[in-house]
């Protein structure tokens, strides 16, 4: 497992190499340390090495695995089971899976399930807004912990919430002062954490000032959980994204085990987060290392095993469900021991979480993202959407150098985030198109201009903040996979946020329809990049952006 790790993470060239050296641990360790300083290095050059484009020749199939694959139960059909050989497999009916298409409805469905839940709310999110829609949100949360007062049988229900400390402390007016009602009114019950980058510390810390802060790193998870069913997004909780910030939401309805496994993600990072307290102070739980004023090292090595222990104990668990479900007794069928009802239908849709925190030195979602991107073969179609285009070096080497086809979709200057910011923020739109215009450039002198297709959301009155991923095999006309959650493949999500996405692979024809209209829907209001779109007045780019960008692209 750590062979096939160091492998996936570090540039696919050794993969190969670390794939030929099973029975040579210290080998293929010291070729992981080198793949690592070269992946780092890699990153800083701007320009892309030749013999990166043979990254998909000297790559294996998929990464090592540890055990051979199951193939006498229904995980054994689908091509993609090499990912729980790093992160725990939930399988599922997709009667279960629930694809959103608004923040309207993302809105309303939170707030609905609010209302009804008896034993849990968990929320893990950047910020929470302070506007009439997040007070809304608040209100809520107050009426049904009231309601769970004073019921006849008062219930357990737990409200536990995950924020970024900077982000959530900007501004006299902040998220915390919108929790902190909650928090004296119903302090056995409520839970706020505020994770603080380990690296935003002493001097720097004291320095920059607010807002520029949170360049160095945040909690970037976006997972909103009510008792057994949870909402996986890239929205945060504020008002543009309930009303005209186009983003991407599953709901993921009954679902009692991705339920634990993501209460328990969060509880962790909540575990090495800062403590909000009543009067609105903070404080580190007993016996864990502060987070900027203790060690660093030993505070991400505390870290790293809170977390790893989340995923590694759902995977066992997982690992042992499924012998019990598909396993126990050999003389029964499928379908006999479904209807004698000790064992579960065989599921159509596997879902699994992936988890990148490299500031804990945790990167599962980079090595099955940089994979996905590997395997994809000739014939197949890569629908990829961000809503800030800032791909990593490494990204970008594997579309340039695969085999599949592209289509990436953006975020057309208008409808960025920070389109007509004051300050040096409202420069962060003009410094995309200047990444974007490298980028198409590139694409062009490659040769590349059908296998690799830009493209460009554009909706009056809306900002776009969509990210992601679908995968159609060759022949397909359907996507059999699709990745959700908080990454936008740039070198923040990989290198300096917390961030949780989840793979959701099916074979249900009803589902993948589902995922093929959601990203038809988000396509259909673009329009594609050519040499043309760079010479309107909106793409002009000054020089001082086009000079700083190098500088500054690891931070946005």
């Amino acid at each position: 497992m750590a062979v096939a790790a160091a492998g996936a993470a570090g540039p696919v060239f050794w993969r190969r190499l670390l794939g030929l050296l099973p029975g040579r641990p210290g080998l293929a360790a010291l070729l992981g340390r080198l793949s690592d300083r070269l992946g780092r290095n890699r990153d800083r050059r701007r320009r892309r090495s030749p013999w990166l484009l043979l990254a998909p020749l000297l790559s294996p199939a998929v990464p090592q695995v540890t055990s051979p694959p199951c193939c006498l139960c229904p995980e054994g059909v689908h091509r993609f089971q090499w990912i729980r050989n790093l992160v725990p497999e939930f399988g599922v009916s997709s009667s279960h899976v629930r694809v959103l298409a608004s923040p309207a409805e993302f809105f309303e469905l939170m707030k609905g399930q609010i209302r009804v839940a008896k034993r849990r709310v968990v929320m893990a999110s950047l910020y929470l807004g302070t506007g009439p829609l997040e007070q809304e949100l608040v209100d809520c949360l107050e009426s049904t912990l009231e309601k769970s007062l004073q019921a006849k049988f008062p219930s357990d229900l737990k409200v536990s919430i995950l924020l970024d400390f900077t982000r959530g402390s900007r501004g006299r007016k902040n998220s915390r002062t919108m929790l902190l009602p909650l928090l004296q009114r119903f302090p056995e019950q409520v839970r706020v954490s505020l994770f603080h980058t380990p690296h935003l510390r002493g001097l720097l810390r004291l320095l920059i000032p607010e807002r520029f802060n949170e360049t160095i790193g945040l909690q970037h998870i976006k997972v909103y959980l009510f008792d057994n069913s949870v909402i996986l997004s890239g929205a945060n909780l504020s008002d543009s994204y309930f009303t005209n910030r186009q983003d991407r939401y599953v709901f993921l309805q009954d679902c009692a085990e991705i339920a634990d496994f993501f209460t328990e993600l969060v509880d962790a990072v909540g575990d090495v987060s800062l403590q909000l307290q009543g009067d609105d102070t903070v404080q580190v739980l007993d016996g864990m290392v502060h987070p900027y004023k203790g060690d660093r090292a030993e505070y991400c090595k505390a870290a790293n095993k809170r977390v790893m222990d989340v995923i590694n104990s759902a995977r066992t668990r997982q690992q042992m469900l499924h012998a019990q479900t598909f396993h126990s007794n050999s003389l029964l069928t499928q379908e006999d021991a479904a209807a004698a009802g000790d064992r579960r239908p065989a599921p159509d849709t596997w879902i699994y979480p992936l988890i990148q925190m490299k500031p804990f030195e945790i990167q599962i979602d980079e090595i099955v993202t940089e994979t996905l991107l590997t395997e994809a073969e000739c014939g197949a179609k890569v629908y990829l959407t961000t809503g800030y285009f800032n791909l990593t070096q490494a990204y970008m080497d594997l579309v340039l150098g695969t085999r599949a086809e592209y289509q990436i979709l953006l975020a057309s200057p208008e409808v960025n985030g920070f389109f007509g910011a004051k300050g040096v923020a409202g420069a962060i739109p003009a410094a995309y198109v200047h990444i974007e215009r490298q980028f198409y450039s590139e694409v062009c002198s490659l040769g590349q201009q059908e296998r690799v297709q830009l493209q460009e959301y554009w909706r009056r009155g809306w900002t776009f903040h969509a990210k992601g991923l679908w995968l159609y095999l060759a022949g397909s006309s359907l996507p059999c996979l699709t990745l959700i959650g908080s990454p936008n493949f740039g070198y923040r999500s990989v290198h300096r946020d917390l961030e949780a996405q989840i793979a959701i692979v099916t074979e249900n024809q009803a589902l993948q329809q589902q995922l093929h209209q959601e990203q038809e829907q988000l396509y259909l209001r673009s329009g594609a990049v050519s040499s043309a779109t760079f010479e309107q007045p909106s793409r002009q780019v000054k020089l001082w952006v086009k000079m700083v960008t190098p500088l500054i692209k690891n931070f946005f």
